[in-house]
């Protein structure tokens, strides 16, 4: 199609093919996840799995891509589905409004796909999902944390166990390893140590939203660093889908 010209002019028109024909499951679709689709929804991505249990907070606006005030209230899988269609209308869009955990990852993946992007933030699944990507071969790409950061350059790409100055990477790792996993999850990841410390909901202000100040800890972030970090997820995917077999 004329709309993927420049991309087929850059990577070749049986990368294009490739990038087509991919079937990419995302986890997660705020700050990190929201960037990620969209690029590898310009790049010709053919069919996606979009998963998220969110609707829009009013709080998403200063860093997902999805959150607008028109938005607000509606399902971040809704917005997410409606927007791809409108950049690509061939595109096969596939969405689950769910919480993913151990219980239900055999339906997620019943249909295999060629890559699995987890841009989730809740620990305990995040070590299900990634424990159950490597244990069932399945390729995948994870966002390690990106709030509490400022420094762009200091964004990197590494195995997860070759990470540092990532707490939620050095929590992972202890996780992983007790499954007897060591290695294979490539990730994005800050080498910046974070810059502050989190808010506690008695610490925030008037009229934030009650799933807020119901959370542990709020973590500040900028729509530089998370935006960053999915795109560089979603340039990854797609050399990861034009260099294999």
């Amino acid at each position: 199609m004329e709309q993927f010209l420049r991309t087929e002019l850059l990577l070749g028109k049986d990368n294009l093919k490739k990038l087509r024909a991919a079937k990419v499951t995302v986890i997660g679709l705020g700050a990190v996840g929201s960037f990620a689709v969209e690029a590898l929804t310009r790049a010709g991505i053919g069919s996606f799995l979009l998963i998220d249990s969110d609707k829009i907070q009013i709080t998403n606006i200063n860093r997902q891509l999805y959150a607008l005030h028109s938005t607000l209230n509606m399902a971040k899988t809704d917005i997410a589905k409606n927007r791809i269609l409108d950049i690509n209308p061939d595109c096969k869009v596939d969405t689950m409004q769910i919480f993913v955990n151990s219980d239900n990852l055999d339906t997620v993946f019943k249909d295999k796909p060629d890559l699995v992007i987890d841009a989730i933030d809740s620990f305990s699944p995040k070590v299900r999902l990634l424990e159950y990507c490597v244990k069932n071969d399945l390729p995948v790409i994870s966002s390690m944390g990106a709030a509490l950061k400022t420094d762009p350059s200091a964004i990197k790409t590494a195995d997860l166990f070759e990470t540092h100055h990532c707490r939620l990477a050095e929590r992972l790792r202890g996780e992983l390893r007790k499954c007897g996993i060591r290695s294979g999850i490539t990730c994005v990841f800050s080498e910046q140590p974070a810059q502050m410390k989190p808010t506690y909901p008695e610490n925030l202000p008037e009229g934030t939203e009650e799933f807020e100040k119901n959370s542990i800890k709020i973590l500040g972030s900028l729509p530089t660093i998370t935006g960053i970090f999915g795109l560089n997820i979603a340039h990854l995917a797609i050399k990861y889908l034009t260099q294999r077999q």
